[in-house]
């Protein structure tokens, strides 16, 4: 979109009801009617590489019911992302649910292609599997990003059952085959019980650096923002969000929970302490919502989504009019 075009929002929720009208992420515009768009919010309805509860296939369509409610404006980032730069609705990417290689294929083919056309992506899952192929896409475009992952789990596992593409192991994947900056990776809010203390010491050889969700209670959201900033630097940077980093009280409706988890108040403050690193795309996966209650996790979801994409179309704004 050039400096002089106006972007085209979300619709008026004052004329049009919120449950009215087909469920596009924040009631956006799709991508086929604006033709081009600054961010574009995508959805991978795929959840094959799960190991416990099935259904994060229907996560994206369940964030985007939720985020009907969302309003253009973002009091706690000052800023009005829908009207900084275009943010649309691309639909899903269709993928093969009994073939993951394929799959994982499918996905990055797809990824690059939005990247070439100038947006930043926000994806919603599906489950974690999905974050290796577009971490392969943002390294064509970027070369090795900083990452920030945000789980109760490390997924720097080898295998499961033998097979190296599950929602388990993608940033063991990512590391070997060189699409992250060693320098600056981070998992956040994990906890939980491990197959054995070696999970921590090949996680740390690898390069990640860990904040546990103890962490977060006993040190407070601005100051692990601080820490993480001072991590990433100004690197390209890639979030990834597996919602169960929340607790099961704020996220029932996720595939493998934990307790002891952070609250969604504690993540969203953290993601809006990083509003002035280079966010170059995102994701939030694992919203299950046969589990869910009330839409609690999918209301956390779409509001995580929401911080991410103000974050991006702010850095989108600043660039266009430096």
């Amino acid at each position: 979109m050039s400096s002089n075009e106006t972007p085209r929002g979300p619709v008026d929720s004052s004329r049009i009801p919120r449950y009215a009208g087909p469920a596009t992420f924040a009631r956006l515009p799709r991508l086929d009617e604006v033709g081009t768009a600054d961010v574009a919010v995508v959805g991978v309805p795929f959840d094959s590489g799960v190991s416990y509860r099935p259904g994060a296939r229907f996560g994206g369509n369940a964030i985007r019911e939720a985020s009907r409610l969302l309003r253009p404006y973002n009091p706690a980032q000052d800023a009005s992302p829908f009207a900084l730069a275009q943010v649309a609705d691309g639909g899903d990417i269709a993928v093969n649910p009994f073939n993951i290689n394929e799959a994982v294929e499918t996905i990055e083919a797809a990824a690059d292609d939005l990247l070439g056309t100038g947006a930043r992506l926000m994806t919603l899952g599906g489950d974690h599997t999905i974050a290796l192929p577009l971490l392969r896409s943002m390294a064509k475009k970027h070369g090795p990003v900083a990452l920030l992952h945000f789980d109760a789990h490390l997924d720097t596992w080898d295998t499961y059952f033998g097979a190296e593409y599950t929602h388990g192991t993608p940033f063991r994947r990512a590391v070997e085959e060189g699409i992250l900056d060693t320098e600056a990776l981070s998992h956040v809010g994990t906890r939980g019980p491990l197959y054995g203390k070696q999970d921590l010491t090949d996680d740390e050889k690898m390069g990640f650096g860990i904040v546990t969700s103890a962490d977060i209670y006993r040190r407070g959201a601005d100051e692990v923002a601080d820490q993480l900033r001072q991590r990433i630097g100004d690197r390209p940077l890639y979030i990834s969000i597996d919602i169960d980093c929340l607790d099961p009280a704020h996220a029932p409706g996720t595939g493998t929970p934990e307790a002891g988890g952070m609250t969604s108040r504690e993540l969203l403050e953290i993601l809006r302490g990083l509003a002035s690193c280079n966010l170059v795309s995102a994701d939030v996966v694992e919203v299950a919502p046969a589990y869910d209650h009330a839409e609690i996790t999918s209301v956390a979801a779409s509001h995580t989504a929401y911080e991410l994409t103000t974050i991006m179309s702010r850095q989108i704004a600043a660039a266009r009019n430096a």
